[in-house]
């Protein structure tokens, strides 16, 4: 019986953050914004890669975070020196963000800025590899990372995350040397979960493959541009 009841509040949950993300993307498709949700493990270098990402495209496109952590916004902070828009979320106890957290941060956004004035909205989501995966915030596509020092067997051990990501970032492969990591390996078992995904093996610190990501996330920002003017 408790068995029956705890699926069917688990159901009616995700039911109404569904309906919450199905409005937040009508938001970003009005404004013409393209919204990308960045999910990984902690320490996978999701802050990292942001910082690499707006210095390297914010003369290009106009660029604005929400960025979500439990207790603190070291992170906003950290991105905020970069002198783009960013909106800490603090979720308490929850381990990821939803698509009711997220709505605040779009209306802080609309109500600080005019948002038909930018391109991209990044959300860093709170660092795990189980639920962020399991709740839209109202994205048009997902990120996940995976670091190189969490091994090769992650996709297998937590294959949601990966099913449904559209692009894959292998980070700090500066380090795969030092670990004897099977980079080839990593791939192999995310193909098992996911055949499509985009993977890109990056380095926030040499550079490796950062531009192919660069190039991945402005073809996401065209494709959405001409869906927003349709709708």
């Amino acid at each position: 019986m408790h068995q029956t009841f705890d699926a069917a509040l688990e159901l009616n949950l995700l039911h109404a953050n569904q309906e919450g993300a199905n409005h937040n993307r009508e938001h970003f498709d009005e404004w013409g914004i393209t919204c990308l949700n960045v999910m990984s493990s902690p320490g996978a270098g999701k802050t990292a890669l942001l910082e690499k990402t707006i210095i390297a495209i914010k003369d290009q496109l106009k660029i604005a975070v929400i960025e979500g952590d439990m207790t603190t916004e070291l992170d906003a902070e950290r991105l905020r020196q970069y002198g783009v828009p960013v909106i800490a979320i603090n979720t308490g106890r929850s381990c990821h963000l939803d698509s009711k957290m997220v709505a605040g941060g779009i209306h802080q956004l609309a109500h600080e800025h005019n948002p038909e004035e930018f391109d991209l909205v990044l959300v860093e989501n709170v660092g795990n590899l189980v639920c962020p995966a399991e709740f839209e915030v109202g994205e048009h596509a997902k990120v996940a990372l995976l670091s190189v020092t969490e091994g090769e067997d992650k996709p297998l051990k937590y294959p949601v995350m990966f099913q449904e990501a559209d692009c894959l970032l292998i980070t700090k492969t500066d380090l795969a040397p030092y670990l004897e990591i099977d980079l080839e390996l990593i791939k192999a078992n995310v193909r098992q979960m996911n055949p499509h995904v985009t993977i890109i093996p990056i380095s926030a610190k040499t550079g490796e493959g950062l531009e192919t990501w660069f190039n991945w996330l402005k073809m996401q920002t065209k494709q959405a541009k001409p869906f927003a003017n349709y709708l």
